[in-house]
C-alpha cells in the first residue's frame, strides 16, 4: 500500500501537475493539503475517471484537505475534534481497507506566523488537540498514519539554511517541542528513520532562486504508529516534481506498507 502525502498550493493552479504525478507514480492513496477549493468546486469526476475516490473537506480560498484513494475507505471523518468553534479546513480522516485495514490522517498544520501573535497561539493550541485525538486513536491498537503539511522543521538538520528560520514560527522551540511529544507517544518518523541523510527536503520557496539552490526544509512528514511501522517496505521523497511545469512549492513524500 502506497500512501503519499502533497501540498499542491490549490487545485486549479495544480490541476495538470498533481494529474501527472498520479499518473506517473500511482499511489494507492493520496492525502493532498491546500486543495484552496470548497467542496463542490473540487474537479472529482476527472480523478474519479482516474481510478480514485475522492474524499475532501474544503474551504473557499484557503486551506482544505482530500482523499483520494484506488482502495475501499470507511469510517470518513472531517475536522480535528477539540474545538467546535474551528471553522478551518484542516484535517481529514479514513480506513483505508486493504489486506490490512490502515487508519490515515491527512492534515494541514497551522503556519504559525508571525510569532508570537494570535496565529501562533492557534499552531500551538491546534497541535495539542492533534495530540490529545493521536492519543485516542493509538489506543485503537490499528496501524496508523498521520500524514501531511506539519508546517514544522523538527531539527536544524530538515534546513539548508537552519540560521534563517530560527525566529520562525515553524522552528521556534515551542513547535518542536509540540512536534516531539508527538513523536513520544510512539510515533515514527518515516523519512527520518529510513533516510538519515542530509540534505532531505519536500519545501522551495518561489523566491530567490530556492529551487535551483537547494535552498529548502522539510516540513512535510508522515508519522506511523508501531503498528503501521512495522509494516514499513520503503518511503522516499519524489523531488523530480518541483521541476516540472508550474509546480507547487511542496513536493509529495510517501511510504510503502505490507497491508
Amino acid at each position: 500500500m502506497k500512501i503519499a502525502s502533497f501540498n499542491i498550493n490549490g487545485i486549479k493552479a495544480r490541476f495538470e501537475a498533481l494529474s501527472a504525478w498520479l499518473d506517473e507514480f500511482k499511489p494507492d492513496v493520496a492525502l493532498l493539503q491546500e486543495i484552496k477549493s470548497v467542496d463542490e468546486g473540487f474537479p472529482r469526476e476527472h480523478f474519479e475517471d482516474m481510478g480514485y475516490r475522492v474524499e475532501t473537506h474544503g474551504q473557499k480560498g484557503f486551506n482544505g484537505v482530500a482523499i483520494l484513494s484506488r482502495l475501499p475507505l470507511e469510517d470518513v471523518t472531517r475536522g480535528l475534534p477539540g474545538d467546535a468553534s474551528d471553522e478551518q479546513a484542516r484535517w481529514i480522516e479514513a480506513t483505508v481497507i486493504g489486506a490490512r485495514a490502515v487508519r490515515i490522517c491527512g492534515l494541514y498544520l497551522p503556519n504559525g506566523n508571525p510569532a508570537p501573535g494570535p496565529k501562533y497561539d492557534y499552531k500551538l493550541a491546534w497541535m495539542a488537540r492533534m495530540e490529545a485525538h493521536a492519543r485516542s486513536l493509538l489506543a485503537q491498537e490499528m496501524p496508523l498514519v498521520l500524514a501531511g503539511d506539519y508546517n514544522v522543521i523538527p531539527q536544524d538538520a530538515d534546513a539548508a539554511r537552519p540560521e534563517v528560520w530560527r525566529e520562525d514560527a515553524l522552528a521556534l522551540p515551542q513547535s518542536r517541542a509540540a512536534f516531539r511529544r508527538l513523536l513520544n507517544l510512539g510515533f515514527t518518523d518515516a523519512i527520518r528513520a529510513r533516510m538519515p541523510q542530509p540534505g532531505l527536503y519536500s519545501f522551495w520557496d518561489y523566491q530567490a532562486g530556492a529551487w535551483e539552490k537547494n535552498n529548502g526544509i522539510r516540513i512535510d512528514h508522515l508519522l506511523l504508529s508501531p503498528q503501521a511501522a512495522d509494516l514499513l517496505i520503503d518511503c522516499g521523497i519524489d523531488k523530480a516534481v518541483r521541476a516540472g511545469e508550474k509546480p507547487s512549492d511542496h513536493v509529495p513524500v510517501w511510504i510503502e506498507l505490507d497491508a
